[in-house]
């Protein structure tokens, strides 16, 4: 259920989060701000919509779509995907894709926390947020 997810949420671990930048193509000086940047995410839902707005010092984006519909994302780095969002086992599975490419982030609620795991190729970053 979506609701589970509904909250304001702080990062307070990132791992892995420069060689998953990289692996996508993310410039040196963006990337350096993207390991330093602790974003807020606040997760809502408006009727059968979901919206997801991160917000930080770097930059601010916001998606809201219906679970299972395609949408046009464009991501902080600057990439037109076209995105789908899914609820698998209780998991948020969020699949980007671009000039052929694909990644995808799975965010799961653990012990209280939003754990959400990246994966593009064989790069995976996990980034745990705790409610604000």
């Amino acid at each position: 259920m979506v609701d589970a997810f509904v909250a304001t949420w702080k990062l307070t671990v990132s791992e892995n989060f420069d060689e998953y930048m990289k692996a996508l193509g993310v410039g040196f000086a963006v990337r350096q701000v993207g390991n330093v940047t602790k974003p807020t995410i606040i997760i809502s839902k408006e009727g059968d919509k979901v919206v997801i707005k991160t917000q930080s010092t770097f930059k601010n984006t916001e998606i809201s779509f219906k679970l299972g519909e395609e949408f046009d994302e464009s991501t902080p780095d600057d990439r037109n995907c076209k995105s789908t969002v899914s609820l698998d086992d209780d998991k948020l599975v969020h699949v980007q894709k671009w000039d052929g490419k694909e990644t995808t982030f799975v965010r799961e609620i653990k012990d209280d926390k939003m754990v959400m795991t990246l994966t593009f190729g064989d790069i995976v970053a996990v980034r745990t947020y705790e409610k604000a």
